[in-house]
C-alpha cells in the first residue's frame, strides 16, 4: 500500500532535521514512526485487557 502525506513546511523541516540527526532517510523515519504508532496501540490494548482480566478474574470465575 502506498500513502501520500502532505506535510506543512514546518513539519517537513522538522522531519528532515530529525532524519539527518539519526542518519536515515526522511521517508524511512516516517515509516518507522507509523510502525511504532501501530504497534504501540496493540501493546496498550493488550496491557489494558490483561489488567482488566486480572482485576476481575474472581468475578468472571463466579459468572461461569
Amino acid at each position: 500500500m502506498s500513502i501520500n502525506l502532505n506535510l506543512d513546511d514546518e513539519q517537513s523541516k522538522r522531519l528532515e532535521a530529525r532524519a539527518r540527526e539519526l542518519g536515515v532517510d526522511a521517508r524511512e523515519l516516517a515509516k518507522a514512526a507509523v510502525n511504532d504508532l501501530l504497534s504501540r496501540q496493540a501493546d496498550d490494548f493488550r496491557r489494558a485487557a490483561t489488567v482488566v482480566l486480572q482485576k476481575n478474574r474472581e468475578l468472571y470465575r463466579r459468572l461461569s
